[in-house]
């Protein structure tokens, strides 16, 4: 009888041990199986699509087996590793590094919610939040412990993984879409990024970016419009392309495969790849264009023969060789647009309201919040130029898709220029209520009511109160921050036939009292 409790005790300290492990470390346990959640659900949908399309194909030389490490290995090509396939025809290795950006989109939303739900923990909404390091590291590491053993799977098949690649672009992935997915869960504060921003920017510039209420600030705001109207702008290119080659694109869709599961798997092919092809239209309207191999740019001014190239559908857009024709040049309509809507961000923001008596940021601080917005815009289009593209091989076809510091080189100078030119415009028009305006018209300062005409008021920079509510603690001013209701703007009223204003002082000083001022008692002037 001794004997079996002494062996009931032995088998019950291994659970034992991972109960106090889990009582102790609750969000690390939930986030190792999340991650691990997330990894295998990722690889899980790459396998079954390529199984499928394997299972259809009329040519299923190489067995489930190959199936399986074509799945691995497009799952580590989701995540931006470069991928080396070994059986060419010259027997070299060539190397495979053009990621499809709308693969990368599913373990990034995984990685997200897998985080998230970390973080949150399942103890109820009342219990606290799982320490944000320890969710994060958790989920990573699940992520990890699914993609390692992955990673050296595929190296058996014939697309490997480049190592250096993979060890970067994985884990690189999931810290970043995990960190995300953490910051969601605590409700996304400002204060890290106002730590990150305060290190590169300065006080009055870093209130462009991030706003003091934590949302996006004017310039963060015009730089994500200018983008979105790039990328919107690319993706109309391309379709007005693929229609102007009706034809080419058809015979190349039916001449690369045959049967309804070839078609497929090459109609899902470039649906994945659209996204791409999107960004390199748009470095083509920025002006730069891009490369069909080593040493063959395509741009709106001349376009270089190009090598020989499958007949892909997508390819088929490509604009012909030769000198740009006036059809070519009008894809600067795009760039254009783009800062034309930033610049009408910036503008809008300078003015806060439109209407008087709101403040108006000086001209300068209008430039330069555009000229922010265009360096954050060629930050984000040089990122998407640089996942966008990749090698397709050696020699001639080893450099693919857009150059990204000449993409972010032109849309500093295209967006930087348009939007401040913009904004000045945007701004001088929405600031015409402030000049001239009669006193009727005028909301009355700080709730008094001028009674014989203009004079010299201070009132608040969004025409409200621009004070702390009843008894609420005073509050010092913000100098640098535009948007701050508790800065008080000097502002002259006309008064008719010149006569002072009721209420105005000798000096321009204002009679309507400050916040914690007491009123003048009534009938006293």
């Amino acid at each position: 009888m001794a004997g079996v409790t002494q062996m009931t005790a032995r088998r019950s300290a291994p659970a034992a041990l991972f109960l106090r492990i889990r009582d102790r470390s609750p969000g690390l346990a939930a986030g190792l199986l999340g991650g691990a959640l997330a990894a295998g659900l990722g690889l899980a949908a790459f396998t079954v699509l390529v199984m499928l399309l394997w299972v259809s194909s009329p040519y299923p030389d190489s067995g489930p087996g190959g199936a399986l490490h074509t799945a691995a290995a497009l799952w580590l090509l989701a995540h931006g590793a470069e991928l080396v396939r070994a059986g060419t025809l010259s027997g070299d290795p060539a190397p495979l590094g053009l990621s499809p950006l709308l693969l990368l989109t599913l373990p990034v939303w995984l990685l997200h919610r897998a985080a998230r739900d970390a973080a949150d923990g399942d103890a109820g909404d009342e219990a606290p939040l799982v320490p944000g390091r320890t969710a994060l590291a958790g989920v990573v590491l699940g992520y990890l412990a699914v993609g390692t053993p992955t990673a050296c799977y595929a190296a058996g098949g014939a697309l490997r993984p480049e190592w250096t690649w993979t060890v970067v672009c994985v884990p690189l992935v999931a810290v970043l879409a995990a960190g995300t997915g953490v910051w969601s869960a605590y409700g996304r504060p400002s204060g890290p990024l106002e730590r990150v921003l305060g290190r590169v920017l300065p006080r009055g510039a870093r209130h462009l970016v991030l706003g003091p209420d934590g949302r996006p600030g004017v310039a963060a705001r015009a730089a994500a419009a200018g983008a979105a109207v790039l990328a919107g702008g690319g993706a109309l290119l391309l379709a007005v392309s693929l229609a102007w080659h009706g034809d080419e694109t058809r015979g190349a869709f039916l001449r690369l495969t045959e049967g309804w599961s070839g078609w497929l798997a090459v109609l899902l092919l470039c649906v994945t790849l659209v996204p791409n092809a999107a960004v390199w239209a748009a470095a083509y309207a920025l002006g730069p264009g891009f490369l069909l191999g080593d040493g063959t740019p395509v741009t709106p001014l001349v376009s270089a023969p190009a090598p020989l190239l499958p007949p892909f559908p997508l390819l088929a857009a490509v604009p012909d060789a030769g000198a740009g024709t006036p059809w070519n040049w009008a894809a600067g309509t795009v760039p254009l647009a783009a800062g034309a809507v930033a610049g009408w961000y910036v503008g809008r923001g300078a003015t806060i309201s439109g209407r008087a008596p709101a403040p108006v940021w000086p001209a300068g601080r209008t430039a330069g919040a555009a000229a922010l917005a265009g360096a954050l815009c060629a930050m984000a289009l040089s990122v998407l130029a640089a996942l966008a593209g990749g090698p397709l091989g050696g020699a001639a076809l080893s450099r693919f898709g857009p150059v990204w510091w000449q993409v972010g080189a032109a849309t500093l100078v295209w967006i930087g220029v348009t939007a401040t030119a913009t904004s000045l415009a945007v701004r001088a028009w929405r600031a015409r209520p402030l000049t001239g305006t009669p006193v009727a018209h005028l909301p009355a300062p700080a709730g008094r009511s001028p009674r014989g005409g203009g004079g010299r008021f201070r009132v608040p920079r969004h025409g409200g109160v621009g004070r702390p509510a009843a008894g609420g603690p005073p509050r010092t001013p913000d100098a640098d921050d535009p948007a701050d209701p508790y800065l008080f703007l000097d502002q002259e009223f006309p008064g008719p036939a010149g006569r002072p204003a009721a209420g105005a002082v000798p000096g321009g000083e204002s009679a309507v009292p400050d916040a914690g001022e007491e009123p003048p008692p009534a009938g006293r002037h």
